[in-house]
């Protein structure tokens, strides 16, 4: 406002500037009439009237020359600045401490010291206040929910334990895949017991500043500690738990300053001050073994994926707010989910909902659980993508290949859906879906779902006498396939019982980045010719099988070309009536 001021505030004048020896010059010839004097500033008139200005050196010696020519003179003291630039000149540096002081004080009493809280502790607390999560919110775990149950037992009633000498686990760690309860089961410990409960993320420890991580370590125990009975959750612990001495270089002290003060915290505190800590990670394997040792996580809970009754109670909590309408069946979705985590059953519940309410629809039906589960699995329907009717023709008769071969293998997962319709990257998808949940697999069952994979593939060559690209993505999985079998489950009669290549996993990238060979070039080319041996064969078998029933085969396919899905009832029907034929 001053500088604004003082720019508009000045006199306009229209003198013209003119050079000293100009001046000089002037004088000697007579043309100027009068001059006013002010420092070096020089102001005047000419004989013409018109006015003047010029600057003269200060020790120009113009006095004389000027009465000589009979100038009139005129001298006026120097400009002196404003009173209120040299105030603001003189006091803006007091000014300006005086206001950063009072800044750093509000600061600090409004956020409890935010201008130093570097080491202040992110944890959230999780209070009474915020609505509770309890056991009744999580399911599908239950075999961990009973594990974690003495825990709630103990910050109920701890007397129960301590009185036969029992001292309840310092640390808990839950270890299990992404998306499978590990926070949600952590916050129902919380809220099951209504004590506090601080959560925090690993990463939220390490800053750039040295010591950080350390500090924040500290005050989080501290805060603990004054609102014990309570809870600490770390998720993503392996962020600061890596194994120390494993940073490439090692220019990661900053990080193993923090895991060594959280060994010291976990360490220091007595089990009877009623703080417990629980950490959730996906990596165990990558945890320094002194964070695992009794003493800090006395315990590792397993959170697994959900089996098919998990799933379906996963599916029950999630559709719990969700209007469904009476063809919907939990249990055939949670059937034709296998691998899905809770977090991808909650996604698909939404999915589903977001469906039926696009299409206008009062309840969710058993339609858009279908098809939020084909989106989830293969992708949104690729309506606008135009396809000449040779594709269409050759993808009917690749999916029929598939689907055929499944329904003729004996121990082949039962057939759920065939289509022809666009998903994602593929043209079209036979989807099986196995009745019972497995955990180890058969070579049978393996040599089956290879005749599987290789069917679409010997279709093709069967009807059209050709090869496409089309099958590549089935030719992949099928020879990983086969290599698993031979080099890492020893079901190769002709290698024998013995598994081949080394993993090497680096443990601060935390990936298994490399499979050394440790096995001569003999042996790799005896499990190269085994492993084309086994696809070569089975393609033989699958071929002659399709030939065999080639009357079938032209049947699904015209049936997806006229209709573009097939289900699993549709296709069964298909088979039988051909079986009793």
């Amino acid at each position: 406002m001053i500088l604004s001021f003082n720019l508009f505030n000045h006199p306009k004048t229209s003198s013209q500037s003119i050079s000293y020896s100009d001046f000089l010059d002037k004088i000697d010839r007579g043309e100027v009439v009068s001059v006013t004097i002010r420092g070096n500033k020089v102001k005047g008139t000419l004989i013409t009237n018109e006015p003047f200005q010029t600057y003269i050196p200060k020790d120009a010696k113009i006095t004389p020359l000027l009465r000589e020519h009979k100038v009139r003179i005129r001298v006026e003291p120097e400009e002196e600045s404003p009173w209120y630039m040299t105030v603001l000149v003189s006091w803006f540096p007091m000014i300006l401490l005086i206001a950063v002081w009072i800044f750093f004080m509000r600061q600090m009493q409004a956020g409890g010291g935010k201008a130093f809280s570097f080491g202040r502790s992110k944890a959230r607390l999780i209070n009474d206040q915020t609505k509770k999560v309890t056991f009744k919110d999580v399911a599908g775990v239950e075999e961990a929910k009973e594990e974690v149950q003495e825990i709630v037992d103990f910050l109920k009633n701890p007397q129960k334990f301590t009185k036969l000498g029992g001292k309840i686990p310092k640390g808990v760690l839950l270890v299990g895949p992404p998306g499978t309860g590990k926070t949600l089961l952590a916050k129902a410990i919380a809220g099951e017991a209504g004590v506090p409960f601080f959560s925090i993320s690993g990463s939220e420890f390490v800053e750039m500043f040295v010591g950080v991580g350390a500090a924040r370590v500290r005050d989080l125990f501290q805060q603990a500690k004054r609102s014990a009975p309570c809870i600490i959750f770390i998720d993503e612990i392996d962020a600061v738990g890596r194994y120390r001495g494993a940073g490439l270089g090692g220019g990661h002290d900053e990080r193993e300053q923090t895991l060594n003060q959280l060994l010291v915290e976990m360490d220091g505190f007595d089990a009877s001050e009623g703080v417990i800590l629980i950490a959730a990670t996906n990596r165990p394997d990558v945890l320094d073994p002194a964070l695992l040792r009794p003493g800090r996580f006395d315990r590792q809970v397993i959170v697994p994926m959900p089996d098919v009754r998990g799933r379906e109670e996963i599916l029950k909590v999630h559709a719990k707010n969700v209007p469904l309408a009476e063809n919907v069946d939990l249990s055939v979705i949670a059937r034709g989910t296998p691998g899905f985590s809770g977090a991808d059953l909650a996604n698909l519940v939404n999915e589903a909902a977001l469906l039926a309410a696009r299409k206008g629809k009062e309840k969710v039906e058993m339609d858009d659980f279908e098809e939020a589960k084909d989106k989830v699995l293969m992708g949104k329907e690729r309506k606008s993508m135009v396809i000449s009717e040779e594709e269409k023709k050759l993808t009917a008769y690749h999916e029929a290949g598939h689907a055929l071969v499944a329904k003729l293998l004996p121990g082949s997962d039962p057939v759920h859906k065939v289509s022809i319709i666009p998903r994602g990257k593929a043209l079209g998808v036979t989807q099986q879906l196995p009745m019972d949940e497995k955990y180890t697999y058969s070579k049978k069952y393996l040599l089956t779902r290879l005749a599987v994979l290789l069917g679409g593939r010997a279709a093709e060559e069967i009807i059209f006498n050709d090869y496409t690209t089309g099958a590549g993505n089935d030719l992949a999985q099928a020879t990983e396939l086969v290599r698993k079998m031979v080099c890492n489950w020893g079901m190769s009669e002709k290698i024998g019982p013995v598994t081949f290549g080394r993993r090497e996993e680096h443990i601060f990238l935390g990936k298994e980045l490399v499979q050394s060979r440790d096995y001569s070039e003999e042996t790799a080319r005896a499990i190269d010719e085994e492993i084309k041996n086994t696809v070569s064969r089975t393609y033989h078998e699958v071929k002659n099988l399709l030939t065999k029933h080639i009357d079938l085969l032209h049947k699904i396919a015209g049936l997806l070309l006229e209709k573009e899905t097939i289900d699993g009832a549709t296709l069964d029907k298909i088979v039988t009536e051909a079986t009793v034929r």
